[in-house]
């Protein structure tokens, strides 16, 4: 958890349209910098549009990503790179995927409280809140972070890209903490995101004196508790959306077995099925940025299967 509060971007410009980023390996990256907000402090957003965009009229779909100074350029990746460039142009030219447009949403010193969702925070008993906000820095910011992306920057990326503006083609991902929030997106705006990758989704909220034994199970129990509770009543009904997790089993991952268990419990009893929602396990992988690119093949195929393009 420490390690990614240290992702202060702390933009200060005033936005200036977009500009040309570093070249990526494929595809173009356009960067807009200090995009402004009236919910959210400003921050850098990254706009991979996918090869052959220049040249055709075709709409495409969009996939938002949290965290996005990690997405394409290792100059910017603190922690390491995922590479979404290479991963889709690959599996676009396999017909692996749908071409989409991504668009990469930096984080700000802000991070863990926008990623919170405040929803999971009301629903916890008053000592656990007031213990997780303790952690977290305040009250949580996801619903200002949720407002951000979809009453200010979609509009952006739709007037100013070929974009496919429906929720069929809107999609949202991220890890750890930008798991949580893409889930949190989908549940609140159901109307505008239709499926969420959820990457080594970090529902223990803290780890630090959650080592096995009496502690870590007491804490837990409450906050599955919560978790389920929450997640049971803000599910789109079944067979409309679509949700992919998954998990390693080492260094912060180790915690998570227990929590996804419970939670896969309450996707499969509301009716989700195997077209609709995915949880895996890959024994060794870590909570990475190397350990997310690894893997990265498989939520991407997840969210952007193929189906006929639209041009209009």
């Amino acid at each position: 958890m420490n390690r990614r509060t240290l992702l202060a971007l702390g933009a200060a410009l005033p936005f200036a349209g977009p500009a040309f980023a570093e070249a990526p390996k494929a595809g173009r990256l356009v960067l807009h910098e200090a995009v402004a907000s009236a919910h959210v402090k400003s921050r850098n957003v990254g706009v991979w549009l996918p090869p052959g965009y220049e040249a055709s009229d075709t709409r495409y779909p969009v996939l938002y990503m949290h965290d996005g100074q990690n997405l394409f350029d290792a100059a910017t990746a603190n922690f390491g790179e995922w590479g979404v460039d290479e991963h889709l142009d690959r599996l676009i030219a396999s017909g692996q995927v749908r071409a989409p447009i991504v668009v990469g949403v930096w984080n700000t010193d802000l991070r863990l409280r926008e990623y919170l969702p405040a929803d999971l925070i009301d629903a916890l008993p008053a000592d656990m809140r007031d213990e997780v906000q303790a952690i977290y820095g305040g009250p949580s910011l996801s619903e200002a972070y949720i407002r951000f992306l979809v009453e200010e920057l979609k509009p952006l990326i739709d007037r100013t890209y070929r974009t496919l503006t429906g929720p069929a083609d809107t999609t949202i991902s991220g890890s750890s903490m930008g798991g949580l929030i893409s889930l949190q997106a989908v549940m609140k705006r159901p109307d505008v995101f239709s499926a969420a990758a959820c990457l080594s989704t970090h529902w223990p909220l803290k780890v630090d004196g959650l080592e096995d034994g009496p502690a870590l199970q007491s804490w837990r129990e409450r906050l599955v508790a919560a978790w389920t509770g929450v997640i049971a009543a803000g599910l789109p009904a079944a067979g409309s959306h679509r949700f992919y997790f998954d998990r390693g089993d080492e260094t912060l991952d180790q915690f998570y077995g227990e929590f996804q268990t419970r939670i896969d419990q309450v996707f499969r009893a509301r009716g989700y099925d195997a077209d609709h929602f995915r949880s895996l396990v890959f024994p060794g992988a870590q909570h990475t940025e190397a350990s997310w690119n690894s893997r990265l093949d498989v939520p991407l195929t997840f969210l952007l299967s193929p189906r006929p393009t639209q041009t209009s």
